[in-house]
């Protein structure tokens, strides 16, 4: 029982009664402040002032912790936007560094086709020179038999001039043959001249062959190369998205498999029916350049390409977002910038999709499909056939979007998979 009078005490001695007195002309009134009403005031204005001090100190928190946010926010983006210029840069220099090589390429493949022209005509010059000098060395030892046997015969002739009556018919028919006989020198002597200038210039075309041997090993060597260093990187491309090469090369050679034209005789070497080494290597490189040719139609096929050639925020990926699954990736430009197809194929839709918007869809080979949504204009029309690059709509912002964007899809078999996955396989190549 102390304890509950005391605790009124106590208030009456902090806050002692008051009398507020309001006097006018002709009265004279009174306010009566109890110990407890002013108590119960000064709790209220002290738990008004607490709480806007708490409220203050919370939103003081807070605006620093956002800013704080902002700046690192600030600066992920800018990082993020440096990274992206390396990249393009990056892009840009293995586009130039592919295309210098293709032009390498065409250059070195243009020589040897110069070069294996010009060892057919050595190899036939060769042979040619090889029956010439057979038929001199025929017709040498020929000459040589002849001489021999005149020489014979004019021993004979000296040993049989006896009577003095035939002495003139003999000295007639001696000097014939010593004519006989240096025109026969005279003739040998060229001959051997002709073969021994034959011979010479066979040493000179064999040590040209052999230069030109030498030379065509190196530009193959180069070749095959090129062809490692060009075809193995497709292939690992292909096999980053999880396609299988071969399969795919496959369909590609069924689909571009036309031939024809009038049949002409086939031209052998002079060294035979055998194949020789150069052939063969020189066939094998040929494998691998169409092999090389097969790859780069299936790229035109499968999207591997962007979407857009010109500058761009990458603003969402591929994954769930916000508890539901986003089956795209988002890329942010300009209003109106050129949206562009990935891949050669065919338009099976263009018009209006709800939270899609304005969106086009393009079927391609081997199962994929691609859309473009939220465009601003549609510049294709359904069942026409579009190749890789080409200009199908602008972007914009309809359907269900927060701002101007494109929302781009792939998908196989009618499965959406990650876009970035092709085009990033892609840059690492292309």
């Amino acid at each position: 029982m102390a304890r509950v009078f005391k605790t009124p005490a106590l208030i009456e001695r902090m806050f002692p009664e008051r009398r507020i007195f309001l006097r006018s002309d002709d009265d004279t009134r009174f306010i009566r402040l109890r110990s407890g009403s002013q108590f119960t005031v000064v709790l209220g204005v002290g738990t008004l002032v607490g709480w806007a001090f708490v409220a203050t100190a919370v939103l003081v928190m807070q605006s620093l912790g956002a800013g704080s946010f902002r700046d690192q926010a600030a600066r992920d983006l800018a990082m993020y936007q440096s990274r992206l210029n390396e990249l393009a840069v990056e892009r840009d220099s293995r586009t130039s560094e592919a295309l210098a090589a293709q032009n390498r390429f065409n250059a070195a493949v243009t020589q040897i086709s110069a070069m294996q022209t010009e060892l057919l005509n050595a190899e036939t010059r060769v042979h040619e020179l090889e029956a010439g000098l057979e038929s001199t060395q025929v017709k040498l030892s020929g000459a040589a038999q002849i001489r021999d046997d005149m020489h014979s015969e004019l021993v004979a002739l000296r040993q049989g001039t006896a009577p003095s009556a035939a002495i003139g018919g003999s000295d007639d028919t001696l000097d014939l043959m010593a004519r006989a006989l240096a025109r026969t020198a005279a003739e040998r002597d060229m001959i051997v001249a002709d073969a021994q200038t034959a011979l010479v210039r066979a040493d000179e075309m064999a040590l040209e062959l052999r230069l030109m041997e030498e030379k065509n090993d190196r530009i193959f060597r180069q070749l095959e190369d090129a062809m490692t260093i060009s075809v193995g990187p497709l292939n690992k491309m292909f096999k980053a998205v999880g396609l299988d090469s071969e399969s795919i090369i496959g369909q590609i050679q069924r689909g571009y498999s036309g031939r024809g034209g009038p049949l002409t005789p086939l031209m052998l070497s002079t060294q035979g029916s055998v194949q020789s080494a150069d052939v063969a290597r020189a066939n094998r490189i040929l494998e691998q350049m169409d092999r090389m040719n097969l790859y780069r139609i299936a790229t035109q096929k499968v999207p591997f390409a962007e979407p857009l050639q010109a500058p761009y925020r990458f603003t969402s990926g591929f994954g769930r977002r916000w508890g539901r699954m986003h089956e795209g990736a988002d890329f942010a430009a300009a209003h109106g910038t050129r949206i562009n197809t990935t891949a050669d194929g065919v338009v099976t839709f263009a018009g209006w999709s709800s939270g899609y918007g304005m969106l086009v869809k393009v079927q391609h080979e081997f199962g994929f499909e691609t859309r473009y949504a939220h465009l601003s204009k549609i510049r294709v029309k359904v069942g026409q056939r579009v190749s890789r690059g080409d200009r199908i709509g602008a972007m914009g912002n309809t359907g269900r979007s927060t701002g101007t964007h494109l929302h781009y899809e792939v998908r196989v078999g009618g499965k959406a998979v990650n876009p970035m996955n092709f085009i990033r396989a892609a840059n690492d190549v292309l």
